[in-house]
């Protein structure tokens, strides 16, 4: 006959949960907000046929909807690592 074996559950370790977003992470969510919110005032300006609404504008949104705000999403600062210094012979003596 067939032997009927039981599953044992493995524990896991749990590691503390941390936020994707550090304060570093959200200023530069926030610089790209200001940047997309002064591209659309001067999307708004008067002469609809001027250099702020036809250049500067799509500049500034394009800048802060391509470039800023997702680099404030991706950024990650680097971990730091423990200085490895390196022992040098003085050449001086020799």
């Amino acid at each position: 006959m067939a032997r009927v074996t039981a599953k044992v559950a493995v524990k896991r370790k749990t590691t503390p949960a941390t936020l994707p977003f550090t304060k570093k992470n959200y200023q530069i969510l926030g610089i790209g907000l200001l940047t997309i919110v002064l591209g659309y005032v001067a999307l708004s300006q008067h002469p609809w046929d001027g250099t702020m609404p036809l250049v500067v504008a799509p500049i500034l949104l394009v800048l802060g909807y391509c470039v800023i705000i997702p680099f404030g999403i991706l950024y990650r600062q680097k971990k730091e690592s423990p200085a490895v210094i390196e022992e040098t012979p003085d050449r001086a003596k020799a």
